[in-house]
């Protein structure tokens, strides 16, 4: 058996920010494992523990097993050290909660606000109940490592800045980040909301699952894409944008995009509500859909079901092309109950390849309204705990 050499040296963590990235799990364990997994001296791994002792971000977690003499200490990630403000808006609404380092959530609520009141209302507005927020859940703003957000519309993700955001008039190139840390002493993640979504439900519900496409289907409808495992933002972050994808049954129907023929424009809640109110129904919005279909109206249902099969063509497409093990539909509508995911089944499973539909599973989200929350934490988190992060503020 002949033996190939090779000269790239195998990667091991080195720094504090890579020591710590070993006890993000919550997994206690002792410096000695640690200088095993990292191949490190015990002094090294001794001076970086103590560094994260200091810090806050990793904490003693009881003794190990002994098999002789006096147990040795371990050590644990301690994420209640800091906490995180996640922000999730959407055209109508906002969903603000205060977490932990782990996105466990502390404090929380919602309201009614119009994206379209703009920035400086509505950003004023996060500001000031973030920071009650905050007190809510019993910490200090110096507490605050973080804020994630989504918005409704496309973002540069790279900058946080909406680009051209339809339902969004003022908000075009706006420094969101800027204008937020500037009130929180905080970086401020922003993002897609439905990309923010995406990863709060892949987080919290189907960590191990490695392709999944998150569908949003609210006033607007949006996707938010995960592939091998990672969030997909496409090149100018506008990957997932599915709502203004021309379907035959919107024909000439205009968009607020101001294009015609958008499934938005005839499977989003608005257009739902719309097409009820012309048969009579007292419906202007998703929310009145959901209270018909919930209620038994036998008229919303059918718009729900066919909403559904209206958005399946679109999705029986994205199946083929990205081949998703899980497709997960959340947003307002979708807690009209099984009429929307039947209508979805009954296309998809009938448009796309049996290949591709073999064990795909279509189903509602189970993390619900906190989806966005939870994606704008984990965001957040995962800036100020990544390895470069933990070495600039604790190395």
């Amino acid at each position: 058996m002949s033996i190939v050499k090779t000269d790239t040296p195998v990667s091991r963590p080195t720094g504090v920010g890579r020591i710590f990235q070993l006890l993000r799990d919550g997994e206690p364990r002792t410096r000695a494992e640690l200088a095993t997994v990292t191949g490190q001296a015990r002094s090294t791994i001794a001076a970086r523990i103590d560094q994260l002792m200091s810090s806050g971000l990793v904490a003693p977690a009881g003794d190990a097993g002994s098999t002789g003499g006096r147990p040795p200490v371990t050590f644990a990630f301690n994420p209640g050290s800091r906490v995180v403000l996640a922000v999730d808006l959407g055209a109508t609404h906002a969903h603000l909660a205060v977490t932990d380092l782990a996105s466990q959530v502390l404090a929380e609520r919602s309201a009614t606000i119009s994206i379209a009141d703009g920035p400086d209302a509505v950003l004023g507005w996060v500001a000031d109940a973030g920071a009650e927020l905050v007190a809510e859940a019993g910490r200090p703003l110096t507490d605050l490592a973080s804020v994630g957000m989504g918005l409704p519309g496309p973002v540069e993700h790279s900058t946080g800045r909406p680009i051209n955001p339809p339902i969004m008039p003022g908000w075009d190139d706006v420094d969101v980040p800027g204008i937020l840390s500037a009130r929180f002493d905080a970086p401020v993640l922003v993002d897609n909301d439905v990309n923010v979504m995406a990863l709060g439900e892949h987080r919290a519900a189907w960590p191990d699952v490695a392709d999944l496409l998150f569908v949003k289907v609210a006033t607007g409808i949006g996707a938010g894409l995960i592939s091998d495992g990672a969030l997909r933002r496409g090149a100018q972050g506008a990957a997932g944008d599915i709502g203004h994808i021309a379907v035959h049954s919107a024909a000439d129907v205009p968009c607020r995009c101001g294009n015609t023929g958008c499934v938005e424009a005839v499977a989003g809640g608005r257009a739902i509500a719309r097409a009820l109110a012309e048969s009579g129904l007292d419906a202007t919005d998703g929310t009145d859909v959901v209270a018909l279909v919930r209620s038994g109206d036998v008229v919303a249902s059918q718009a729900v079901r066919q909403a559904g099969r209206d958005l399946g063509t679109v999705l029986a497409a994205t199946v083929s092309l990205l081949n998703p093990s899980v497709i997960v539909v959340g947003g307002q509508v979708a807690e009209a109950g099984d009429h929307l995911l039947a209508g979805i089944r009954e296309v998809v499973y009938q448009r796309s390849l049996p290949l591709a539909t073999q064990h795909l599973r279509i189903v509602t989200s189970q993390t619900g309204r906190r989806a966005g929350v939870l994606g704008a934490s984990a965001m957040a988190i995962d800036h100020v705990l990544s390895a470069e992060a933990i070495d600039a503020v604790v190395g």
